[in-house]
């Protein structure tokens, strides 16, 4: 006689309900405490806290909290009591509904932070961006303010749409409202950038060195049409900037101590640098203007590194020739990869920031390729685009607050 194996009778289990709390009103401490202590002591089941959510706007506080228990109409008659309680407890207002038991097991899905910066966000800005955001599929999961100086700034994460969808409609908002909108894929990679370069004439620096140097030979305007034909990518760069640099030739090499000594840093430079170094970023320039301005530059501003083109000087004179290999908008991409590779920081965890058409290579070789006060060639092509004047928004695209910035870099004002 052979045993069987008795197989048990399916024990039915308790059907798992959910519920929303949401707790609304003046923020104080003890909150939080209270409505916790409060679901822990609503018996006689355990209920599980599955998810929670808290924002406080202007002292305003919105607490969210979905938890999961047994039995759908006895769950809800304890927490209504627990709300009733809680109210008391607190003077808040407390309300309970139904919530799926099974909602926190969503399908995992592409998120991307989409920034809104202006000086100042006018709410028509807001709300173009959030149709925007509809109207390919997206949802707005959650906003948070980034910085209200120099520049206001919010971060709306979102759902459900892509990067190159939310881009094309987002530039529309921008175009029609002044602001700059920003998306960048949500995720461990935006966090991770470890390197930074930053394009020099018309970026870091205000104006253009050759221009000034230009300025002193007598031949302004014409060096002026080049350098604008160059940057708009009408002109092959290399051969824009021997046409350019010939016009210098005669002009004393102390010129250029000169137009150093002038150069005007752009608002927000040295935050951004000083705030990124204090995090472990590396800092550099590459630039398609001269060593001789540059490196001095890079030496004050405490950089990791520097490359730029070289001024031919014989006799104390400029002689209108270039020395050794052009940095042109190929030679910008190569200085990125050597900078990055030389300390070990893959090109996907790197920054670049630049104005014209010889930074593309550079700023599509990036993690992040940031157009800054861009010709429209480069504002269409880079990642992201900032029309703002302060360089140190740079930050906010890359997803850091005021505050983050303020406590990184005690250097700088709460005002700037």
């Amino acid at each position: 006689m052979t045993d069987r194996a008795t197989v048990p009778a399916p024990i039915d289990q308790p059907a798992t309900a959910g519920a929303l709390l949401t707790v609304s009103g003046p923020d104080r401490p003890g909150v939080t405490a209270a409505l916790f202590a409060a679901l822990q002591a609503a018996g006689p089941e355990p209920v599980e806290v599955v998810d929670v959510e808290q924002v406080v706007v202007h002292g305003q506080l919105v607490l969210g909290v979905v938890v999961a228990g047994s039995g759908a109409p006895d769950l809800l008659t304890r927490l209504h009591r627990t709300a009733g309680d809680v109210a008391a407890a607190t003077g808040l207002q407390v309300s309970v509904e139904a919530a799926s038991a099974g909602q926190q097991h969503t399908e995992r899905t592409v998120r991307h932070h989409v920034i809104v910066l202006g000086r100042p966000v006018p709410p028509a800005a807001v709300a173009g961006a959030a149709r925007a955001i509809a109207g390919v599929g997206g949802n707005i999961e959650a906003i948070r303010r980034l910085s209200d100086y120099p520049v206001t700034s919010f971060e709306l994460t979102v759902s459900g749409a892509g990067s190159t969808q939310l881009r094309t409609a987002l530039a529309t908002v921008a175009a029609e409202t002044g602001t700059d909108v920003a998306v960048e894929q949500a995720g461990l990679s935006r966090r991770s950038k470890r390197l930074i370069v930053l394009d020099v004439d018309s970026t870091l620096v205000r104006g253009e060195v050759i221009d000034e140097l230009a300025a002193r030979a007598g031949r302004a305007a014409e060096v002026a049409r080049i350098t604008a034909a160059a940057m708009n990518g009408e002109l092959d760069f290399e051969e824009s900037l021997r046409a350019r640099v010939a016009v210098l030739a005669g002009l004393p090499v102390g010129v250029l101590d000169e137009v150093r000594e002038h150069l005007v840093l752009t608002p927000g430079a040295r935050t951004l640098i000083r705030t990124l170094q204090r995090l472990g970023f590396r800092c550099g320039i590459v630039s398609g203007g001269f060593t001789q301005i540059t490196d001095p530059l890079a030496e004050t501003l405490g950089l990791d590194f520097a490359a730029a083109n070289t001024l031919e000087v014989a006799d104390g004179k400029l002689t209108g020739g270039l020395v050794g290999e052009v940095v042109d908008r190929a030679g910008k991409a190569r200085a990125l990869a050597r900078f990055a590779a030389e300390h070990g920081i893959p090109l996907e965890q790197t920054v670049a920031v630049g104005d014209g058409a010889n930074d593309l290579d550079m700023l599509n070789a990036a993690g992040l390729g940031i157009a800054f006060n861009a010709k429209p060639v480069v504002r269409e092509q880079a990642h992201a685009a900032l029309n703002q004047p302060y360089l140190d928004a740079v930050l906010q695209v890359l997803g850091f607050t005021r505050d983050e910035v303020l406590d990184a870099d005690p250097g700088v004002s709460p005002l700037g």
